[in-house]
């Protein structure tokens, strides 16, 4: 194996930090709308209709379910390059498209095309990482991504709660829809994610393609040889590109569905699937998307809320950066254990305060708890565990199937989370989500094996034995 130091990070690190930015749009394109919900609410006049307001929060969900599907198949057949490019435009076109809305239909549209942009980003961003990058080292620059999603995220939190102006206590819809928030803040807030998409886009042209995917094109040798060589010298150029020509040739006679069906990776893709659903159906999403309602009911006003969902965003980006340091480390499957036995009890409680009317300081406590558990945990670790797993020749379609899969599941946990609140009230709502991380633990501990150290050659072939 290489030594470490004879690999050019400085390089490597430049060019993962420039496709992670696709997770800083995403962390902040996801999570902006909290924050100007109670002001474009008014301005749509859309308060009190619970339908629109729901397709508001969550129609992002659909572009995002388009972007994933689209993803896969386009990637593999025109580069992971081209399709960051694409979603770095649609992140800079939605951004202005959405602040500058005069209408709920073109503020809906544009956060559909928004929604694209993550699909493409979730997807793509976390795969030219992993298919650049050592085994040794893949976890913690892969984590990147999920770093820059918490930046993104915190990002949104601090711009929200900085643009928005104090709400007084008791005010109406009617005041809010007059006030300088209800009808230029919340604009601000979504124009304010513009600059980082437009560096974004000019920064993606000077990254090389993915020398995985270029590799597929056996003209692209030389091509491919000196990306690598470029990345940790001539001997890990060769060792590397041996390996892969050597999967793709085994793979060379098989169509991409024909693959899909053997039993070794229909095994993997059930796997992928998995893993991905129960990354959102852990609940976590749920904090961050109805954060003003969960804090509403622990007894705090607007103001109070924005200024609590960035502690809880600050928490987030502690924490991931000990998933960073520690997943190439302890391991994919230790730390996903972690994550969901830690989640299991941590909903538990947070129900037990809810079902014993608790409220202030020590249920904010449990959430911003709730939040590290995840952001060192099942936050990083799933987009890894994603990125390693599917064999070189359809990574992008099986990737994205899982992504799709991914944000199939978060569009049912955003609109079965007010049903169940009604339903169950808040206790019983965490209590289910308790129960679901339960069963992810059982389902990690038997189904998940560890990837880390490997090249992405040998865990195929560990994997599905081709």
């Amino acid at each position: 194996m290489m030594k470490q130091n004879n690999f050019n990070w400085n390089y490597l690190l430049s060019i993962s930090l420039v496709s992670a930015m696709g997770g800083l749009l995403f962390g902040y394109d996801w999570v902006v709308i909290g924050g100007a919900k109670p002001f474009y609410e008014p301005f749509f006049g859309i308060t009190g209709h619970a339908f629109l307001q729901g397709w508001a929060m969550g129609c992002a969900l659909i572009g995002c379910l388009a972007g994933a599907v689209i993803s896969g198949w386009l990637s593999d057949r025109f580069g992971r390059k081209k399709l960051l490019i694409l979603a770095a435009a649609l992140f800079v076109t939605a951004s202005l498209g959405t602040g500058g809305a005069g209408s709920f239909t073109i503020f809906v549209s544009f956060r559909i095309l928004g929604g694209i942009g993550i699909g493409l980003a979730s997807n793509l961003s976390p795969m030219y990482i992993a298919e650049i990058t050592p085994g040794n080292v893949r976890g913690r620059f892969v984590s990147l991504n999920q770093l820059t999603i918490v930046i993104g995220i915190l990002a949104a939190q601090i711009v929200n709660w900085r643009i928005a102006e104090p709400v007084a206590a008791g005010a109406t819809t009617s005041d809010i829809l007059a006030s300088w928030n209800g009808q230029t803040g919340w604009r601000w807030m979504f124009f304010a994610c513009t600059v980082p998409a437009v560096f974004f886009f000019i920064l993606m042209w000077l990254v090389p393609e993915s020398p995985r995917w270029l590799a597929k094109d056996k003209t692209n040798h030389n091509r491919v040889h000196k990306i690598l060589s470029k990345i940790g010298g001539a001997s890990f150029a060769d060792s590397e590109l041996t390996a892969i020509e050597e999967t793709l040739r085994l793979e060379e006679t098989k169509s991409d569905t024909s693959l899909l069906r053997q039993p070794g990776i229909k095994k993997i893709l059930i796997l992928g699937i998995v893993l991905a659903v129960f990354q959102q159906w852990c609940g976590i999403n749920v904090i961050f998307n109805y954060a003003q309602e969960i804090f509403a009911k622990a007894g705090y006003s607007v103001s109070d809320t924005l200024f609590n969902i960035v502690i809880t965003g600050s928490v987030n980006l502690v924490f991931t950066f000990v998933g960073i340091f520690t997943v190439d480390r302890i391991g994919r499957k230790a730390l996903m254990l972690i994550g969901a036995g830690g989640l299991a009890g941590m909903f538990a409680i947070t129900g037990a305060m809810y079902f014993f009317h608790i409220q202030g300081l020590p249920l904010l406590i449990m959430v911003v708890s709730i939040i590290g558990c995840f952001a060192m945990s099942l936050g990083p670790v799933t987009w890894v565990v994603l990125s390693e797993i599917f064999p070189n020749r359809i990574r992008g379609f099986a990737l994205s199937i899982a992504t799709f899969a991914l944000w199939a599941a978060c569009f049912v946990l955003t609109y079965t989370f007010p049903l169940l609140n009604k339903l169950l009230n808040a206790s019983g709502t965490f209590w289910l989500y308790g129960g679901i991380c339960v069963f992810g633990f059982w389902f990690i501990y038997k189904r998940l094996p560890e990837t880390k150290g490997k090249s992405l050659e040998e865990i195929e072939c560990q994997l599905i034995k081709i």
